[in-house]
């Protein structure tokens, strides 16, 4: 089992984002994604959050909202568990050049036409309210999200942005 950090970066009506085109082998190549990555030993999730936004964009966040854990059953990869964070106060200018991929601002409104996890949509939704600290489960095969559970309840699949959330 591994764990990991993801941030979503907002300034305004945007969102600091990865596209994952550079690493091989990467189990989120060719998405849109939140800057992260593992946690290493040692290392609280919020020690990963502040290394991994500074490694991969060479931002300094001054604050930050820890906004639940997300746990990723697969057929294909090792179960994981990711720390999500929020943040929209930092200082500097995201770097040109990030070797995990290419670094973009991203309407919040453009997110859904790009290539993304079918459960980032989920966990997007929560962050966009003020709800407090959840659990959500999501599990795979392959790239599709067979079942999503938050805080013990059962989501209806298929997903679609703007309905109900228990």
């Amino acid at each position: 089992m591994k764990n990991t950090v993801l941030c979503y970066i907002s300034r305004g009506d945007s969102y600091l984002l990865l596209y994952r085109n550079k690493k091989e082998n990467d189990e989120n190549e060719g998405k849109w994604i939140g800057i992260g990555g593992r946690i290493e030993e040692g290392e609280s999730p919020e020690d990963a959050l502040l290394r991994e936004v500074k490694e991969e964009t060479g931002l300094q966040l001054n604050g930050y909202r820890y906004r639940g854990l997300v746990t990723f059953v697969s057929d294909l990869w090792q179960t994981e568990y990711m720390h999500l964070f929020t943040s929209d106060s930092f200082s500097g200018d995201p770097v040109a050049d990030c070797d995990e991929g290419t670094l973009g601002w991203v309407a919040k409104s453009d997110f859904l036409a790009l290539p993304h996890w079918e459960g980032d949509m989920i966990f997007l939704s929560l962050i966009g309210t003020d709800r407090p600290f959840f659990s959500l489960k999501l599990v795979y095969r392959g790239d599709k999200l067979t079942e999503a559970v938050l805080d013990g309840k059962q989501i209806a699949m298929p997903f679609v942005p703007g309905d109900q959330i228990p």
